[in-house]
């Protein structure tokens, strides 16, 4: 089969996006109104999965305290106490972070920060401070 049209040798394409930082690394971020598929933020993602992780072997009796997992972990008491609160987290807020449709200021540092435990209450302080949308 011939092409019977040239083909360029140099194509240019314009995509009007400004650069923001999201918890310390740059992203893109394309126009409003312009459709762009979300990304779960691997940071947030794993330090969920280690939160339940850990949960599961203390409440397994794996591990009798959070001292002897820290240990075993190689890691301060200190951190993991502050990635298991992320296991009182509402169901939806999770949800939005393992879609990766949480609000930018969605961190692991900010989520390691004392949030409240009842999921109606982190709701509205997300909202207001970091504005996770519910879907």
């Amino acid at each position: 089969m011939k092409r019977t049209a040239t083909v360029p040798d140099t194509v240019t394409l314009h995509v009007p996006f400004r650069i923001v930082k999201r918890g310390g690394r740059k992203e893109m971020r394309l126009p409003e109104g312009a459709a762009a598929p979300r990304q779960a933020y691997n940071a947030l993602v794993k330090a969920l999965a280690r939160a339940f992780r850990w949960k599961r072997m203390l409440d397994s009796g794996e591990f009798t305290t959070i001292g002897e997992l820290a240990e075993r972990e190689g890691i301060a008491v200190s951190y993991v106490t502050s990635v298991l609160r992320l296991t009182l987290l509402a169901p939806d807020i999770v949800k939005a972070i393992l879609d990766g449709t949480q609000a930018p200021g969605v961190t692991p540092a900010r989520l390691r920060e004392p949030f409240p435990v009842e999921w109606e209450r982190q709701r509205s302080a997300f909202e207001v401070d970091v504005r996770i949308t519910r879907q």
